[in-house]
């Protein structure tokens, strides 16, 4: 359980410094990012059909699927002006 938030917590902050905007949130919001974006990533990873059971492919995948999170909750939130 440790190791699944320290590694939630790395892949949301790489998430956030990856991705260009302002994305305020703290660090609770960050390591819940980062293990959503674990769960989305093994998803996709699983899809593609690439292992990415543990090491540096769980990270990538994670932060990748951080990314995409990040993005979706830009779009929902996002405010239309008229």
């Amino acid at each position: 359980m440790i190791w699944t938030i320290i590694i939630g917590f790395i892949a949301g902050l790489l998430a956030r410094a990856i991705k260009p905007g302002n994305d305020a949130m703290g660090w609770i919001m960050t390591i819940i990012l980062g293990i959503a974006g674990a769960l989305v990533g093994g998803f996709l990873a699983g899809v593609i059909g690439i292992s990415a059971d543990g090491g540096f492919m769980r990270l990538a995948f994670s932060v990748i699927g951080a990314v995409i999170l990040l993005f979706v909750y830009e779009l929902l939130t996002s405010k239309t002006s008229a």
